[in-house]
């Protein structure tokens, strides 16, 4: 486990009910930024279709090394979102070639700390994976995040009723019923999920 400093392991896990994005940490220089600067974020063009959601949970690509690799082990709530240009919140890259591309800065609380990481298993590359506090809770591996079919819909009606609240989607119409085939995706479905795992190599 990576030594976050105040990364608090313990009693805050979220609660059931919990509306939750599993998000790739792009580096270890990323988690530091969640750790004391307290944001995280995506570029608007490879985005969920919402992003407002209770808690952030990070999966760990290779670049963490082989003991921190492939797994969940922090997790943070949502304390605020705002659309912004690349720029304005990495401003020591200000000729970087997104530099004026718009990404959500998404403010977290503390970093919290997983009593035992959630383990990839056979999903070694995640891109994003909404989930439920009841789930990641009681997960051992990242499939046991995944929603069941009959709650997809559920699930998705109260992504939809939460965006539909914020004033970050106002005038996005998002359908009643029928489930966009990317956000089924991002529900679980292993056969729709896209082609997009590397985003995180040029953010």
């Amino acid at each position: 486990m990576i030594d976050t400093g105040q990364a608090r392991v313990g009693n805050s896990l979220p609660p059931p009910y919990a509306l939750m994005l599993v998000a790739v940490m792009p580096s270890p220089r990323d988690l530091e930024i969640a750790r004391v600067l307290g944001w995280y974020r995506i570029p608007f063009r490879f985005a969920p279709k919402i992003v407002q959601v209770d808690y952030l949970a990070f999966y760990q690509p290779s670049c963490f090394g082989k003991e921190n690799a492939n797994q969940i082990e922090y997790f943070s709530e949502v304390r605020g979102i705002e659309l912004t240009k690349r720029r304005e919140i990495m401003r020591d890259e200000p000729d970087h070639p997104r530099a004026d591309e718009e990404y959500y800065k998404i403010q977290l609380g503390r970093l919290e700390t997983l009593p035992a990481p959630i383990r990839a298993g056979k999903w070694k590359r995640v891109t994003f994976l909404y989930t439920t506090g009841e789930l990641f809770t009681r997960a051992q591996l990242i499939n046991d995040l995944v929603v069941k079919s009959e709650e997809r819909k559920i699930l998705w009606h109260s992504l939809r009723e939460k965006a539909n609240q914020s004033e970050l989607y106002s005038g996005v119409e998002f359908p009643e019923m029928e489930i966009p085939p990317d956000v089924l995706a991002m529900l679980g479905d292993l056969s729709r999920i896209s082609d997009r795992q590397d985003w995180y190599r040029a953010i």
